[in-house]
This record gives structure tokens, sequence and C-alpha cells, in this order.
């Protein structure tokens, strides 16, 4: 929690300290010099400050000659996050995060499994980017599972799908929305000023309500655990997703294959029909607008 009457700086050293103090248990004033590059007056100042303003969650330990959390911490400068902190160690283990950016003095050891990271050109985002800005179009030449060919969009959005990230956009051939993937776009130039209104593009601009729940195959001891996997209350976990983002999330979370197992499934789209028939009529709807606004023009 940011102290408003502090300097951003002396608020950023606090975080530090209380955050040393939770996640790893323990702080030297040389935690302080190294990370912040300040003198041994100046982290002398920072800690004897901190105790005057949060003084029930520090102590020192004279046998150990280091700063201890008490008991009772009660972080006031730190937002607490256990997400947070596995998504930067995730980050850290991809290359997207540097070293220095996680404040272990001594990392945990950590893993994960091989990640096929998909390497976007970065003029290629940019010439997207530019074109989202100024609502213009865009001339690619496009790799689909089918065919490469040159194709005219307008971008107006990016999206990440759990794996690759994508640009939605009006699709000038086709007078429709979708979704093209970047890593697929070989070849890119600006275009002319794109007539079309993103506001018609109902499967981005409209969000449902996801209802998953444990999978009804699934044991009452099991069920439980996948309760406390995913967060569930009462037995069931609401999302809210844009329309366009659920097709993925029930193709990645394989919640449109009613034949898995049950231990395999473990979770279930309670209202998976309701949210298929959403997406056909929102892109209906797109449609009917798209053709009134042409016959408006």
């Amino acid at each position: 929690m940011v102290d408003e009457k502090l300097p951003w700086t002396q608020n950023q050293r606090f975080e530090f300290i209380e955050w040393k103090l939770f996640w790893e248990g323990a702080l030297n004033r040389s935690d302080l010099e190294e990370m912040f590059q300040i003198s041994t007056p100046q982290a002398s100042i920072d800690l004897r400050r901190y105790r005057e303003l949060a003084g029930d969650n520090i102590a020192y330990d004279a046998a150990d000659k280091r700063f201890k959390p008490t008991s009772g911490i009660k972080p006031s400068f730190l937002k607490v996050s256990a997400d947070r902190l596995l998504l930067q160690l995730r980050a850290l283990l991809t290359g997207a995060l540097p070293r220095r950016e996680v404040w272990f003095r001594d990392l945990p050891p950590i893993d994960m499994a091989p990640d096929i990271v998909r390497h976007v050109d970065p003029d290629c985002l940019r010439t997207i980017l530019a074109a989202i800005r100024t609502k213009q179009s865009i001339e690619v030449r496009y790799q689909s599972l089918t065919n490469s060919r040159i194709r005219e969009i307008a971008p107006h959005a990016l999206a990440f799908d759990g794996y690759r990230w994508h640009v939605r956009a009006w699709a000038c051939d086709r007078d429709d929305f979708r979704d093209f993937v970047l890593t697929r776009i070989d070849q890119i130039k600006p275009g002319m000023a794109a007539d079309f209104d993103p506001e018609d593009d109902l499967e981005w601009n409209t969000t449902v309500t996801l209802d998953l729940r444990p999978h009804p195959g699934l044991t009452d001891e099991q069920a439980l655990a996948i309760q406390r996997d995913y967060a569930m209350t009462d037995g069931r976990r609401t999302i809210e997703v844009r329309l366009s983002m659920a097709y993925y999330f029930i193709m990645r979370m394989n919640l449109d294959l009613t034949d898995l197992p049950p231990a395999r499934a473990q979770i279930c789209l309670h209202n998976l029909e309701a949210i298929q028939n959403n997406i056909t009529a929102a892109r209906a709807q797109s449609k009917r607008r798209i053709i009134e606004r042409k016959n408006r023009n």
C-alpha cells in the first residue's frame, strides 16, 4: 500500500523491506544497499523509518544479525500475492524478467515444463500497434492452415489465448471480424484508412459468464480436490470472459470434449451450450449491424 506522503523511491524501498521479510524471512541492511545502490547511512535511515511506521512487522535478531519478520506481520507497503510471485518466477525462467527484478537473495530451486516460444517480429507488432492507434488497415501475407495469401485487415485489439497472441481485426475482404495469429504474418505494410467500427465486433465487446464445475463423473473426494484446485465456491467457479476469448478457453481446457475420462477432464462447463449459442448469435448480430451500417452509408 503506497503512502502518498512519501517519495516513490521511499515507498519502493519499504515494499522491498516487506517483500524480504514476508517471502524470504530475513533482511540485511546490505540487501537495501545492493538493490537500490544506496549508502550504508541511507539504508540505516530507511530501516529506522520503517520501524517507526510499521514496527510490529519487524524485529532484529541479534544472534543472526539480521532483521526477521514478527509472527503477526501485516505488510503495509507490499501487496501480498502468491500468484504475482509465481508469475515473476515463471517470467524469470522464460527470460522475460531479469534476475534483478526477482528479489530473492538465493532463489529456491525452480523449473517448468518446456514452453514452445512463438517469437513475434517486433516490426510486425509495431506496425499493428500503429494501425490500431490510427484506425488504418494493413496489408499482410498470412499463412493459414490451408493457404498463404495477401490480405487486407484493420486491427483494433490484441489478445492472448493462453498459447498464442492474436490480432483482432476487421477482415476487409470478408466484411467480418476475425483473429489473426501474429506469428503467421510474414509480410506486412501499412494500408489505407479503414471504414469499420470496432463497436460492431460483438464477439469482442460482449462478455459472458462461464460456469465451471467439477466433472459429474468424479467421486465426491475427487470433486473436492478439483474444487480446491480451481478455488471453487459452493462447487462452482464463474469467470467473466469476452465471447471471442471464450472459444479459445473452451478449446484449451477441452471443455467441448464430452468423451474424456472424468479424471482427465476434471472440470466441465455447465453452460457450454448457452455459450456456444451466444457466440453464434453475436456473429449473426454483427453481420446485421455491418449490413445496416453499409446501407446507411
